[in-house]
């Protein structure tokens, strides 16, 4: 177990060509773990603290695509590198449109290898990195340093991509405990079947599969700081076992009538509003108000616009272009990103950039790049997801529409474009030209798409004015 240093996660079916490079890797100073195949990497994942995947495309099962997509479902902010013998260009453009992070070709040299791997782990968003430009951020440092010199439990909340993570290591990082281990774990991403033991742990043959005793996630976080992100994801019947937990300060590992005494401090995370999952009877409300001794809500990127600009020029640092220097942003893409209401947030954004820098042609990133139709976020589809009566005929009519050529898109990127369209409009009140300036589109291409919509029987937000009277068709 691995919960000091992070590992590189190297994920290859060729048994001597993986040896070879973790033994390089190592050589160079780098912590690093191996998976033969994509189930194995992912169970791996659920095991081990991996700060960056760098996998095979060409494997027995579920190829390196297939593993990149499992990967940024389950940890987003996850780095992704593919490597493959078949590289072209196609293929990275291919690879970065789905969240790769770096494409890197075979054969390639050692040293190759070890300055990207750094190069990535370099580029990782840690609490020194923390971007807080906006007064709304500097509020949140600012509470976020006071919480940090008590030890009390922490409740973090905000919608996906605000970067709840990154304030939990700060707050440790300003901590008493920030030389103590830091452990964290995506409740979303362990099945519920397994979830219990990977926090509580379990002694040698407690279940079937229980070939040796394992501590669980609270032993690792002895003495330091434990994450429980997303813990909204949870079910009632374990977050009865969590709540136990926090009141007596103990835990038993499954298959154990011992218990251990701990000595941790519990930061919690949620993008959903706990308090009306309270009510909805979806969260124990003793759960809640153990957790929410110190509350910290993280404002929208919508609600700090002015991180906006920062975030994407460190998102293009963080691009590397091999010899070429930094792009610059023109002043008109700084306007279109500033204007963007990113429902996914600060990833959205980095998403975004980085697409961008990468498929940049010249000195400078303008607006033309941008495409803010290719990204929506997990924030955005949440929250842009259509309600009441629209629903059922809004996913018909994705099923419909999605049978159609997708003119460059794939149809996830479709059903983004019409989710995000029906979100904009009732944001402007239905004002289409509010719509059609926030979205990045001419008044035009966005008539011509509600026009579609409602073709389809969808329900499309009312027009308050006639601004759009005198276009023409």
């Amino acid at each position: 177990m691995n919960t000091l240093k992070e590992s590189v996660l190297i994920v290859e079916d060729d048994a001597d060509l993986r040896e070879a490079l973790i033994d390089t890797l190592r050589a160079a100073g780098l912590a690093a773990v191996a998976a033969g195949d994509a189930d194995q990497a992912l169970r791996l994942l659920q095991t081990e603290d991996v700060a960056l995947v760098i996998s095979d495309v060409q494997m027995p099962g579920p190829s390196g695509y297939e593993l990149l997509s499992s990967i940024k479902r389950l940890r987003a902010d996850l780095p992704v590198v593919l490597m493959t013998a078949y590289g072209t260009i196609a293929q990275a453009v291919s690879a970065m449109r789905e969240g790769a992070t770096d494409y890197i070709v075979k054969p390639f040299e050692a040293q190759a290898l070890i300055d990207m791997a750094r190069r990535q782990l370099a580029n990782r968003v840690t609490p020194s990195d923390l971007i807080a430009a906006d007064p709304e951020s500097k509020r949140a440092v600012s509470l976020a340093r006071k919480i940090a010199e008590n030890d009390a439990t922490v409740l973090i909340t905000g919608e996906s991509g605000t970067g709840k993570e990154v304030y939990a290591r700060f707050i440790r990082d300003y901590s008493g405990r920030s030389d103590k281990p830091f452990v964290a774990i995506n409740c979303a991403a362990i099945p519920e079947n397994m979830l219990e033991a990977t926090l509580f742990g379990y002694e040698k043959g407690a279940f079937t599969g229980a070939l040796s005793a394992h501590a669980g996630k609270f032993e690792q976080a002895q003495g330091g700081t434990l994450l429980l992100d997303e813990i909204s994801e949870m079910d009632l019947g374990l977050q009865a076992k969590i709540l136990r937990v926090l009141q007596e300060r103990e835990v038993e590992r499954l298959g154990s009538t011992r218990t251990i005494s701990l000595d941790v401090r519990l930061i919690a995370t949620s993008n959903r509003d706990l308090p009306e999952e309270v009510r909805a009877g979806r969260f124990r409300a003793d759960l809640f108000y153990r957790l929410n001794v110190m509350s910290l809500r993280l404002p929208a990127l919508r609600e700090r616009r002015g991180d906006i600009l920062p975030l994407a020029r460190r998102a293009i640092q963080a691009c590397p272009r091999g010899n070429q220097a930094a792009l610059a942003l023109t002043p008109a893409a700084e306007h279109k990103l500033v204007e963007h209401e990113w429902p996914g947030n600060a990833r959205e954004l980095t998403n975004i950039v980085q697409r961008a820098a990468w498929l940049a042609s010249g000195g400078c990133i303008d607006a033309d790049d941008l495409d803010l139709q290719a990204s929506g976020g997990e924030a955005g589809a949440v929250r842009a997801a259509p309600t009441g009566a629209t629903e059922a005929r809004f996913a018909a009519t994705t099923a419909a529409m999605d049978s159609e050529p997708a003119a460059g898109l794939d149809r996830g990127l479709k059903q983004r474009e019409r989710e995000l369209i029906l979100a904009t409009l009732r944001v402007t009140g239905g004002s289409r030209k509010l719509a059609a300036e926030r979205l990045g589109i001419s008044p035009r291409t966005l008539r011509h798409k509600l026009q579609q919509l409602k073709a389809a029987g969808v329900s499309v937000p009312r027009l308050h004015d006639q601004e759009f009277a005198a276009v023409a068709p």
